[in-house]
């Protein structure tokens, strides 16, 4: 497969760890983006230094962005109906603009420009995540051919 640059959106949930690296390398992605606040899982392999030792193994580079995480207290918000799906992303999409969460965005959106990026979370579905936020914010700054 050739490699193209840019950035997708990965959910480990409902998948084991070989699964979900046999995603990443479908999708040809090079670097995998960790923006759980706390990268701990009750599933096997997906806790910080197990799921960083195995993406290794498969030539996949792990960065964990905490900065990017999701606040405790903002999370329910992203199961909620329409009106609290829209107020918890306008309250994470405020934290994105500030410091240390405004730098990893560009460091995502550099790595993008040059390797497959996939950004991580637990939720399947992405429209219930906050890395859809995340993935919003790096797009807009990444060159339109390098989505």
């Amino acid at each position: 497969m050739r490699e193209v640059p840019g950035v997708v959106g990965v959910g480990y949930e409902g998948l084991d760890v070989e699964g979900f690296v046999s995603r990443l390398t479908d999708l040809g992605v090079r670097v995998l983006a960790d923006v759980r606040l706390t990268p701990i899982s009750r599933k096997r392999g997906f806790s910080k230094r197990a799921l960083a030792e195995t993406l290794s193994e498969a030539g996949v580079e792990y960065l964990h962005l905490r900065e990017l995480g999701n606040p405790k207290d903002n999370r329910p918000g992203f199961a909620g109906d329409d009106v609290a799906l829209s107020r918890a992303r306008g309250r994470y999409a405020d934290l994105l603009d500030v410091g240390a969460a405004d730098s990893a965005l560009d460091r995502l959106a550099v790595l993008a420009g040059e390797w497959r990026v996939a950004v991580m979370c637990f939720e399947a579905d992405e429209e219930r995540c906050h890395r859809h936020v995340v993935l919003e914010a790096v797009r807009a700054r990444l060159d339109p051919v390098s989505v």
